[in-house]
């Protein structure tokens, strides 16, 4: 379970005070699908680094599972989020100097020397899910737009996270390759994991067993 309470984050831009997040509240299984909804600017960007451990919230609580994150020190932090959250960014900022399989698997880089086999195993069976089994060895360079967030969606898979935790992740794509990213989205969705999602596109908003709007940094839910 995802907890939000009373959450709030302000920026200081010079004399300017702005509240990116206002009072925000969420309860969230973490088997659900949930949209954020809102244009650019409204505040969704850092809503979701303040859940993901990113962005330290000015006020208010934020928990997974009943830990509050920001009770944690920075390597248990780093730990947690490491296990139990999978981020897909709006950009798929990939390591273009690896290809696409070590790429898959630099959030294994906290685990045991003994599991880098398994890892590794797992990282081609999550690119064949994807559709880029035959691709192990191409790097980001080589790869399509959407090919690479097919490549940030199975990085964001890698250590089996309870939530992910996506920002935008059809931006900049056509509609047949966002198609694509979304039924792949809720495959991940049916098969168990818990998909929280930031997007302005309301095709991709009505996906969602839940849609949240989000305006001028506070949350209403849409029936």
């Amino acid at each position: 379970m995802i907890e939000l309470r009373d959450v709030i984050k302000l920026y200081q831009a010079g004399e300017l005070t702005v509240k990116a997040v206002d009072c925000a509240h969420l309860d969230m299984k973490t088997d659900e699908m949930v949209v954020i909804f809102g244009r650019s600017g409204s505040g969704k960007t850092t809503f979701l680094s303040l859940i993901g451990a990113l962005t330290k919230p000015t006020s208010g609580k934020i928990s997974i599972n009943g830990i509050d994150l920001w009770t944690l020190n920075d390597k248990h932090q780093s730990i947690f989020r490491n296990k139990n959250i999978g981020f897909i960014f709006q950009f798929p900022s990939l390591i273009p100097t690896l290809n696409i399989l070590d790429n898959l698997m630099v959030p294994t880089i906290f685990d045991e020397k003994e599991r880098v086999n398994e890892n590794r195993a797992r990282a081609k069976e999550l690119l064949e899910s994807v559709g880029l089994g035959e691709r192990v060895d191409s790097y980001a360079s080589q790869l399509s737009g959407g090919e690479q967030r097919r490549v940030a969606i199975a990085r964001a898979l890698i250590n089996e996270p309870q939530i992910i935790l996506a920002d935008e992740p059809t931006g900049d794509l056509d509609e047949e390759t966002e198609a694509e990213i979304v039924e792949i989205l809720h495959k991940v969705n049916k098969e168990g994991t818990g998909i929280l999602m930031v997007t302005h596109n309301t095709d991709v908003a009505s996906i969602a067993g839940r849609t949240i709007r989000m305006t001028s940094g506070t949350l209403r839910e849409i029936e």
